[in-house]
């Protein structure tokens, strides 16, 4: 599946939204690593990730030739300051009309308009994978996520009171979302 969009954000600056693609590998394991080390409302940390970059590579090599996934990357000034994805809840009949939804843009750049044009490039793509659901969780403390979402067209549909352990907080609450497409 193919993407590309430029957008003009809230600063007047320009971003080009479009596919991760294999030599994006560095730029995207950077933006994991910064991101996850910025804010504690995402699934993990920077000493769990699990891959290196030739599995980097590999996975969004993956992803650019998939017609039912897709991995987008945001793009200001040359510097990749976000990312995000939509990936198959599963193959089976019964799961092939859902998708999980995740984004994580470098702490500098929130606020500008790059999560909602990161969201919305996710749903046009999961419309035209076929999708009819999108799904995500979000850290119930996390109101600038929440705020977007809602915004979107996200309904709640479960809260997980333990849902995250985190290392610094404790326990946080995670809400389910979804959004019928």
């Amino acid at each position: 599946m193919h993407y590309e969009e430029k957008i003009t954000l809230k600063n007047g600056r320009e971003a080009l939204i479009r596919n991760a693609a294999r030599e994006d590998g560095k730029d995207v394991l950077d933006i994991y690593n910064i991101t996850h080390e910025e804010t504690d409302f995402l699934l993990s940390y920077p000493d769990e990730k699990g891959f290196d970059l030739s599995q980097e590579e590999e996975y969004l090599e993956e992803k650019a030739e998939s017609e039912r996934e897709v991995e987008l990357i945001a793009i200001v000034d040359g510097k990749a300051v976000g990312i995000a994805g939509i990936s198959a809840i599963g193959d089976k009949y019964k799961l092939k009309h859902r998708a999980s939804f995740g984004i994580s843009i470098v702490r500098d750049f929130w606020g500008l308009g790059i999560g909602k044009a990161l969201s919305n490039a996710c749903i046009k793509c999961a419309l035209e994978a076929g999708y009819e659901q999108l799904e995500l969780d979000v850290v119930g403390e996390n109101e600038a996520a929440l705020s977007l979402y809602k915004s979107l067209g996200y309904v709640e549909f479960g809260r997980n009171p333990r849902g995250f352990k985190s290392r610094i907080t404790g326990y946080q609450e995670l809400i389910y979302m979804m959004l019928q497409l």
